[in-house]
């Protein structure tokens, strides 16, 4: 039997709607990154011209050159790749531990623990700012890293979750034929689990990786000398600290400090859409 010409026709009219559709969405969602980088190129007498030109003339790294200069962005860079890294790591390994025993581990209040894990995602941060600052005040941790650092060491509700699900979906076969050659618990986890986790590891490490590296108010909160800042306090010092800004220099190490994690994710991004489609399973 023939179709519907009518809805035959309609067919390719729908597609090419969904394109334009996406593709417009899409421009929309970049525009910002291309006149972040455009303005980058700039001059500030361009930048403030009427009406505005994406193509810089005459092309300039005034930008750069100066931006990276005016505060030492080198040494917040270091400090921000410190906290990133370290961070990740930490967040990465203990989260994976949990997950692994959350998906395979028999033991009593399980469910609910993991209920009480679960938690920690609605929690809102305003509601342990305060209890926590206290905390690591009475340990001497103010104007240091570590309270930038050392909680993800314990473990994130997010990253838990993503592992659990993670391991959940590997066959118990895999498990048991281990445990029939001796592996124990510890065995299970490095020897089997984790070699077949690259997707869930690389997908936890680019999630936290770009929330630490953007991160504002945790250092704001902890972070006082300025040879200590961040990235993102270094920025909010440049803005604060000239009467007019210098909005191709802003410009400048704007796209720098963006450009990190980008870099980061499209060199592991395959990982982490693998790791994403199999832990929604």
């Amino acid at each position: 039997m023939r179709g519907n010409p009518a809805i035959s026709a309609r067919k390719p009219i729908a597609r090419w709607v969904m394109i334009l559709v996406t593709v417009v969405g899409a421009l929309i969602m970049v525009f910002p990154a291309i006149w972040m980088l455009s303005a980058s190129l700039q001059s500030n007498n361009q930048i403030s011209q009427y009406p505005p030109s994406l193509m810089p003339h005459p092309f300039t790294l005034e930008g750069y050159l100066k931006g990276l200069t005016v505060l030492p962005f080198v040494r917040y860079f270091f400090n921000t790749a410190c906290i990133a890294v370290l961070s990740s790591i930490g967040g990465v390994l203990s989260s994976s531990l949990a997950g692994f025993a959350f998906a395979r581990l028999r033991f009593r209040g399980k469910n609910i623990l993991f209920v009480c894990v679960l938690s920690g995602l609605m929690i809102p941060y305003a509601v342990v700012m305060i209890p926590q600052y206290l905390l690591f005040k009475h340990l001497g941790w103010i104007d240091t890293y570590y309270p930038l650092i050392v909680p993800a060491w314990f473990g994130l509700p997010f990253l838990i979750f993503l592992f659990r699900q993670f391991f959940a979906g590997i066959p118990n076969e895999l498990f048991e034929a281990a445990r029939i050659d001796g592996c124990g618990f510890p065995g299970l986890y490095w020897r089997i689990a984790m070699p077949l986790a690259k997707p869930a590891v690389a997908t936890a490490f680019i999630f936290h990786f770009q929330a630490a590296w953007n991160d504002f108010l945790g250092p704001l909160i902890y972070i006082n000398s300025n040879s200590k800042y961040t990235l993102s306090l270094g920025l909010s010092a440049f803005t604060s600290s000239c009467d007019c800004t210098p909005w191709n220099q802003l410009m400048g190490v704007s796209t720098i400090v963006a450009l990190v994690p980008i870099l980061v994710f499209f060199f592991a991004q395959k990982y982490v859409l693998r790791g994403i489609v199999l832990t929604s399973k």
